[in-house]
């Protein structure tokens, strides 16, 4: 005896419907692969510019360490040798005062040698 026509177009019905269902679940689970994949990917690239970035940063702090160190030296170089000038400046001012006192003494010299100078009266 066979089924009478109403249930076997019933399991049909439930059969396609079922295939239908299975094909939609494995169809959305593709998109959302997908999705995920495409999302994924954007995420890793951020990661990867993410460290390079922190490489970046990194290698700049330790060449504006460097450059501040560096700059540190000169500026203590231009200092001393800024120093040095004031130095040389007074020890010109020195021999000048020295010089303008020999010459005093020099002229005075001359004049006692030569008689010029009176001597007091008593």
């Amino acid at each position: 005896m066979s089924p009478p026509a109403a249930v076997t177009s019933r399991r049909v019905c439930d059969v396609t419907a079922e295939r239908r269902r299975r094909d939609a679940i494995a169809a959305a689970t593709r998109l959302t692969e997908a999705l995920v994949d495409h999302l994924n990917v954007g995420v890793a690239q951020a990661y990867v510019n993410q460290r390079k970035l922190d490489h970046e940063v990194k290698t700049l702090q330790v060449q504006a360490a460097q450059f501040a160190k560096q700059t540190g030296q000169w500026i203590t170089m231009v200092e001393n040798f800024n120093q040095a000038l004031k130095e040389i400046g007074d020890v010109e001012n020195w021999a000048r005062s020295i010089e303008m006192d020999m010459r005093t003494i020099a002229t005075a010299l001359e004049y006692v040698y030569k008689g010029q100078l009176q001597p007091p009266c008593s």
